[in-house]
C-alpha cells in the first residue's frame, strides 16, 4: 500500500509525536508498505509565535496538493492540525478523498494554558478539522471517550509502543549526583506542569532532560536542579537507567511515550492519576500514582526495576503499527488524483 502521511511535527523537533511517526513509518516499511511524508522541511517556514521550536509552513496549499497528486497514495493520513494538515484536509475534502487523522495531544488544554483561550473554542475548531475524517485515531480509551463527549465521531484507538532494544536495563552512571535520582524527560513548557515536580521537597537530586520555551525561566527559578539538553535515544536510555524514579508531572498528555521508555530501562514511574499514566500503567505495580506527587515519588522508590521492565515489554511498535494500518481508509482509484484539481 502507498501511504501518504502529512505532519506539521517533524525533525528537528524531539517529542512524542515525532517519535511515534518515525517509528510507525519504520514499521510500515518493514511490513512492505511504501511511505511518503509531507513535512515542514519541504516548505518555507516561520517559527511558531511563543513556541519557536515549532516551524509553521508558509502557504503550503499548492505544494501539498501537488505532492499528493504526484504520489497517488492508496491512503492518506493527516497527523496534525497545523498548516500542512489544513492544506491536506482541504485537498482531500475538495476532491472527495477519504482520509484518517490523529489526535496526539490535548491541544485545547495546551492553548488555554498558554493563551487563555477557552477550551470550548479550540474543541470547536478540532471538531471541524476532524469532522470529515473517516477515522480519528486516539492513543488511549480515556482520550477516545473524552473526544466523543466533546462531539467527535469515528474515533478509534491507536496505541503506542516502545523500542525495548534501544531502551533496556543496563548499568549506568550517566547522572553523577546524589541518590535517589528523580528524573524528568520532556518538553520544558508550562503545559507540562514541570514546576509541580521541581518545587516538591525530595531526598537526593533532580534532573531535567529536554528543552523548551520555559527553560530559561526554569533554570533561574530552580538553580539546584541538574539540567541536560535534548539527547539522542542511546544516550537517553543511559540517563533513564541511571535514575531511580522517572517523574511525570503532566496532567494534559494523552499518552506519555516517555513513561514506556523509562520503564523499559527499568526505571519506575511516579505520576498523577490522570489520563496518560492511568492508561499506560493501569493496575500495574510498575509505577506509583497519587494526587500528591511527592507521595508518588517516594512510593516509586520501592518498586523493583525488573517490575518496571516487565510492564514495558507488553508494548510493541509492531502491534501499534498494525493497529494504525487497520484504521487507514483506502483511496478507491488512483485515477482520482490524475483528474483532481490542484
Amino acid at each position: 500500500m502507498k501511504i501518504m502521511i502529512v505532519t506539521d511535527a517533524w525533525e528537528p523537533q524531539v517529542n512524542g509525536v515525532v517519535r511515534t511517526l518515525k517509528q510507525t513509518c519504520h514499521e510500515l516499511g518493514l511490513m512492505g508498505h511504501e511511505i511518503e511524508m509531507i513535512t515542514p522541511n519541504q516548505f518555507k517556514t516561520i517559527p511558531c509565535p511563543t513556541y519557536p521550536d515549532i516551524s509553521l509552513s508558509l502557504f503550503p496549499g499548492k505544494g501539498v496538493a501537488r505532492k499528493i497528486k504526484d504520489f497517488e497514495p492508496d491512503a492518506i493520513h493527516i497527523a496534525t492540525e497545523g498548516p500542512l494538515g489544513l492544506s491536506a484536509r482541504a485537498y482531500a475534502v475538495r476532491n472527495r478523498l477519504p482520509f484518517s487523522t490523529a489526535y496526539h495531544t490535548r491541544f485545547p488544554e495546551y492553548v488555554q494554558a498558554r493563551t487563555g483561550i477557552p477550551i470550548a473554542w479550540t474543541y470547536a475548531f478540532l471538531r471541524w478539522f476532524h469532522g470529515p475524517s473517516m477515522a480519528v485515531m486516539a492513543p488511549t480509551i480515556v482520550v477516545k471517550d473524552d473526544l466523543e463527549k466533546f462531539g467527535f465521531t469515528n474515533v478509534v484507538l491507536w496505541s503506542r509502543g516502545v523500542d525495548t532494544e534501544v531502551f533496556h536495563m543496563q548499568e549506568s552512571k550517566a547522572l553523577n549526583s546524589a541518590h535517589p535520582i528523580f528524573l524528568y524527560v520532556g518538553r520544558v513548557a508550562i503545559e507540562k506542569n514541570i514546576n509541580a515536580f521541581l518545587e516538591i521537597d525530595l531526598p537526593g537530586s533532580k534532573w531535567v532532560v529536554g528543552d523548551g520555551p520555559a527553560m530559561a525561566k526554569i533554570k533561574q527559578q530552580y538553580p539546584n536542579v541538574n539540567y541536560l539538553g535534548v539527547l539522542k535515544q542511546p544516550e537517553l536510555a543511559k540517563v533513564y537507567a541511571a535514575a531511580d524514579v522517572f517523574v511525570f508531572p503532566s496532567k494534559t498528555d494523552t499518552f506519555g511515550l516517555v513513561l514506556l521508555e523509562a520503564m523499559a530501562c527499568g526505571t519506575p514511574v511516579a505520576a498523577y492519576p490522570v489520563t496518560g499514566p492511568i492508561d499506560v500503567l493501569g493496575d500495574s505495580p510498575a509505577g506509583a500514582m497519587h494526587e500528591d506527587l511527592r507521595t508518588a515519588c517516594l512510593a516509586a522508590l520501592k518498586i523493583p526495576r525488573e517490575v518496571a521492565r516487565a510492564h514495558a515489554e507488553r508494548f510493541s511498535w509492531r502491534a501499534s503499527t498494525e493497529q494504525f494500518a487497520r484504521h487507514l481508509k483506502p483511496v478507491l482509484s488512483p485515477a482520482v488524483h490524475r483528474t483532481a484539481l490542484a
